[in-house]
């Protein structure tokens, strides 16, 4: 283990050396310090940790050769004054730390590519927007959300009007349009839970704005939902449901079951709480129909989950089980196990109402048939509803047992 180990300490040495001999002094340093740096990350961490289970960087001869050909290639290339091949390995070095224990080095070459990128001159832009893309990445990680929108929004102006396009086809532009929508909405919800209403409503029409211009349906159903919620947050029901009605249609066309559950149980709420329940059951009547022929099982399920607890609330019992066990059979066809027993449970206490109805009627009729009846139901517990003894054998019963 011993001879394992200086071997493996002798290859750190001997790239250190190289590099000192070929006159890569500036590299030299950089990963001295990278090396000291996680090792006291490791010190700091303690055993048991992530970074402590995983071998020091001078221990990793892969780590050690990718740090070693990028860094002087950089320092090779700043001295020529190539700045834009300076950034180019900077950012390579970035992309070979992304296991979690190793983002600080992901982020601190992140941001020596953003400093190096605010030299180049001869690419129009492209690499300084692809800096405030990643800087903006590391602020939102690390929960610094106005840093991250600012580097979003430098990113995105300097995308408008260009082509280019990153490694899986996508525009600059639609990716900065995506930054900024999701960093909106995550702003939103912070000023929502400080009831600023009217600002958080501004900041999600910006992000409907960039959801829309980056021409993502998806992404331009949830701004919808988002906006509307706020707008319900502001007393403002009207427009909160026309905007729900725009999504609606949205996460129809994708054929998004979750979209439309999340819209149309908005809706019901809505309009429920507004007295409006034969309005509520009209729209989620057409819900389920939607569902059906669309073929969206999870959708249908949600549908006729939400149409049975309108008719539970309102004690319409039959109807609310009637609804529930449709939901019950369409989870069965998705082959979700937590879902059927859920709508199960829908049943069963749909069931125990309609159960509750019956025998609370038995017990206010204080006569001998619904004596019978209880005494019938205890013996067999079938459904009260549709007993065997019927009231013409109760009654037959009942006289032959007066006295003569």
């Amino acid at each position: 283990m011993a001879i394992a180990v200086s071997n493996r300490n002798s290859y750190k040495k001997n790239i250190c050396i190289d590099m000192l001999r070929q006159g890569y002094h500036e590299s030299f340093s950089e990963l001295f310090t990278l090396i000291q740096k996680w090792n006291a990350l490791r010190e700091a961490a303690g055993p048991g940790s992530a970074i402590w289970q995983q071998k020091s960087l001078e221990e990793q001869p892969d780590k050690l050769d990718q740090l070693y050909h990028f860094l002087t290639r950089a320092e090779a290339a700043q001295r020529a004054g190539h700045y834009e091949e300076v950034y180019d390995n900077q950012l390579n070095l970035a992309y070979c730390f992304n296991d979690p224990e190793e983002k600080w080095l992901r982020n601190y070459f992140y941001e020596q590519c953003f400093n190096t990128a605010q030299l180049v001159k001869i690419d129009g832009g492209k690499r300084e927007a692809q800096a405030h893309a990643n800087m903006g990445l590391i602020h939102e990680e690390q929960g610094h959300v106005m840093k991250a929108a600012e580097h979003y929004e430098a990113f995105y102006q300097l995308t408008v009007g260009s082509t280019w396009k990153d490694v899986t086809g996508h525009t600059y532009n639609s990716l900065a349009c995506e930054h900024l929508w999701r960093i909106y909405t995550l702003l939103a919800d912070k000023m929502l839970e400080n009831k600023e209403h009217q600002q958080a409503i501004k900041t999600l029409i910006k992000a409907l704005k960039m959801a829309k211009e980056g021409g993502d349906m998806k992404m331009e159903g949830e701004a919808a939902y988002c906006l509307s919620l706020a707008y319900s947050f502001a007393g403002e029901q009207q427009t909160a449901l026309s905007i729900l009605n725009t999504s609606v249609k949205t996460f129809t066309a994708l054929c998004d079951s979750a979209g439309l559950g999340r819209a149309y149980a908005a809706i019901a709420k809505f309009l429920v709480s507004q007295e409006k329940v034969s309005e509520t059951i009209e729209y989620l009547g057409e819900f389920m129909k939607a569902a059906e022929n669309a073929h969206l099982s999870q959708s249908l399920v949600d549908a006729c989950v939400l149409l049975g607890n309108i008719y539970s609330e309102r004690g319409k019992y039959n109807e609310a089980f009637e609804y529930f066990s449709r939901a019950s059979e369409a989870a069965k066809t998705l082959n979700n196990l937590p879902l059927v027993d859920e709508t199960k449970t829908y049943c069963g206490i749909a069931k125990a109402h309609k159960l509750v109805v019956a025998f609370n009627g038995h017990i206010e009729a204080e006569d001998p048939v619904s004596l019978k009846y209880l005494l019938a139901w205890k013996e067999n517990r079938s459904d009260m509803c549709t007993d065997p003894l019927t009231v013409a054998e109760l009654d037959k019963e009942t006289s032959a047992s007066k006295p003569l």
